[in-house]
């Protein structure tokens, strides 16, 4: 009998050893989502930005957004302006990278001229949305550490919970938490706490579609900022895969002639 308890015992402390820590759990996770949106090349797609204030008044924006997938790195991605007049020819150019800071460039045709987004400027608004710089730029793996928190059903999903920390001192958050369905590694909602860990933005994502029978993309977009009332809905439509981009096309002359 002796023996019996000292085996389980044993057999316990081996269970203990090998399993998985809550940060361990979080970053392969994390790993599996990005894993599971490898490999879609490059596409291209429209968007209607809608942006409404405390007051409940709007304004609208419609966007072109070219997206280009880089080996070994983040993507680029390329957003064109069209509507309204006083933003037409606005261009933001983007070089997501997995561990330093993004490059970010926008064109300003009134000024004829490419402004750079300094490092320092990344939690500033984007465009007078509620997406901050570096809310735009891909969510590599690398940009953040990682808890697990709990299991959770949201909107019908049952999700893994996972809180991440940005790596990068000069974020505009302290943490975020994620729910990720376990069904195909999508996120449907990411809270953002502030520097000061209060709760700032909730971003909500609906209406996934499947494409290449793989990779998937949302319809709708909507970060609401709870400390300021104000919100902002991105919906996308026409996603266009293999569109056959290239580097040529993100480039800083890019910003410039892009039309």
């Amino acid at each position: 009998m002796r023996k019996l308890f000292l085996l389980l015992a044993l057999s316990l402390t081996s269970i203990n050893t090998f399993a998985e820590t809550p940060e361990e759990k979080g970053l392969a996770i994390a790993v599996e989502a990005e894993r599971r949106d490898l490999g879609f090349g490059d596409f291209t797609a429209d968007m209607l930005m809608t942006l409404k204030n405390k007051q409940g008044e709007e304004s609208t924006r419609v966007v072109r957004v070219q997206n280009l997938e880089v080996k070994d790195d983040g993507d680029k991605s390329l957003s064109i302006f069209d509507e309204p007049a006083d933003v037409k020819g606005t261009t933001m150019l983007t070089y997501s990278h997995k561990i330093e800071d993004d490059d970010q460039w926008m064109y300003l045709p009134a000024l004829k001229r490419v402004k750079r987004i300094a490092s320092d400027n990344k939690s500033g608004s984007y465009m007078g949305s509620e997406f901050a710089y570096e809310d735009i730029g891909s969510q590599e793996v690398e940009k953040y550490t990682y808890k697990y928190l709990r299991d959770e059903v949201f909107e019908g999903q049952p999700c893994f919970v996972v809180e991440r920390y940005p790596v990068n001192k000069n974020s505009g958050y302290k943490r975020q938490v994620t729910w990720i369905d376990k069904a195909e590694y999508r996120p449907w909602r990411i809270d953002f706490y502030d520097r000061k860990d209060s709760l700032l933005k909730t971003l909500t994502i609906k209406g996934y579609k499947q494409y290449l029978k793989k990779h998937w993309r949302p319809d709708e977009m909507f970060m609401v900022n709870h400390q300021t009332g104000k919100s902002t809905l991105l919906k996308w439509s026409n996603y266009k895969f293999r569109a056959g981009l290239a580097d040529a096309d993100f480039t800083q002359e890019s910003l410039k002639r892009a039309r």
